[in-house]
């Protein structure tokens, strides 16, 4: 019997690289901006919010894109993500915008990604953002198993808890106390050598 292959889906802010929101936060003072998907499961509400600071306070997407250029990945997650895709297909599923992600997929060796859209004005202001589909990551690990591949998910927010109980292994990786409190299901890692280590396990379980 041939066995079904493995395709490793992650999440990206908190995962990989920093929440930018967050760095955004601290780079304009604004408190509000440091709400992410680990605060707030209702992802409409939480960037009706975003968009609404934004505004008030009149930030463009330029000044965003001017505090990412300053941020790197996560200490250690290029090697890592270096690591796993030798071992493994790796696709990135994050809630996330293009125009966000973009210089970070770069110190990271442009992996596949899988994220949302945003809309902008003449001035650059960021009046709107378009979702490539709702649910995205659990109907993505879904496709990937009826494609037979056997899914191991990794994430760290309530976003992503929907893919992680799709996917054959859900794996919780650098989460807030609360997630871990309301999914006591799932391994929880904080360190990338013991993340590397369970994925290991999995994968030589083939």
């Amino acid at each position: 019997m041939i066995s079904k292959p493995f395709m490793m889906a992650m999440d990206l802010e908190g995962v990989l690289i920093p929440e930018i929101w967050i760095a955004l936060a601290q780079k304009t003072g604004i408190e509000k901006l440091k709400l992410t998907t680990r605060d707030i499961s209702d992802y409409d509400v939480l960037m009706k919010g975003r968009l609404e600071i934004l505004d008030q306070h009149g930030l463009t997407l330029n000044d965003i894109q001017d505090v990412i250029g300053t941020l790197d990945p996560l200490p250690g997650a290029g090697d890592f993500l270096n690591w796993l895709r030798t071992q493994t297909q790796v696709v990135i599923l994050s809630d996330t915008f293009y125009e966000f992600a973009m210089p970070l997929m770069k110190k990271l060796g442009y992996p596949t990604l899988f994220c949302h859209s945003l809309e902008t004005d003449e001035k650059k202001r960021i009046v709107n953002y378009h979702l490539r589909i709702t649910d995205g990551k659990k109907k993505a690990v879904k496709s990937f198993k009826e494609l037979n591949y056997r899914v191991i998910a990794a994430g760290d927010s309530y976003n992503d808890t929907t893919m992680l109980g799709e996917a054959d292994h859900g794996i919780l990786f650098k989460p807030p106390q609360r997630v871990i409190d309301d999914f006591p299901q799932y391994p929880v890692f904080h360190e990338y050598a013991d993340f590397k280590n369970h994925i290991s396990g999995i994968l030589a379980s083939q």
